[in-house]
């Protein structure tokens, strides 16, 4: 089982940018795609990007415009480029990869945005 770890969460003001990162114990590639999703103070979690092998990106329309998801195969880490953070970021966020019989999920980093 490929592990993930997350880090990088803080607490950021409003309109400031984070950069989260997502260490994997293997090969990215173990997985056919990773994403991030996010839980906020009494509510589900739900998804925030989603990034292919291939490359091939997708976003909640909430973070779109704002949020860039990338990795870099060679250090085996993906990660959230948050710009133009809102209190309504606030959350904790996690990595999760998905493969064949894959389905691995980060133990979480809280991000809090607030004045």
């Amino acid at each position: 089982q490929v592990q993930l770890a997350e880090s990088g969460g803080d607490l950021v003001q409003p309109g400031g940018s984070l950069r989260l990162s997502c260490v994997a114990s293997g090969s990215i590639f173990s997985f056919y795609y990773m994403g991030w999703y996010r839980q906020g103070p009494g509510k589900e979690r739900e998804f925030v990007a989603t990034i292919t092998n291939s490359g091939s990106t997708n976003y909640a329309d909430s973070v779109k415009g704002r949020f860039t998801i990338s990795r870099d195969s060679a250090k085996n880490t993906m990660y959230l480029q948050m710009n133009s953070l809102k209190p309504e970021d606030t959350a904790v966020y996690y990595c999760n990869g998905r493969g064949a019989t894959l389905n691995s999920w980060g133990q979480g980093t809280q991000v809090t945005v607030s004045s």
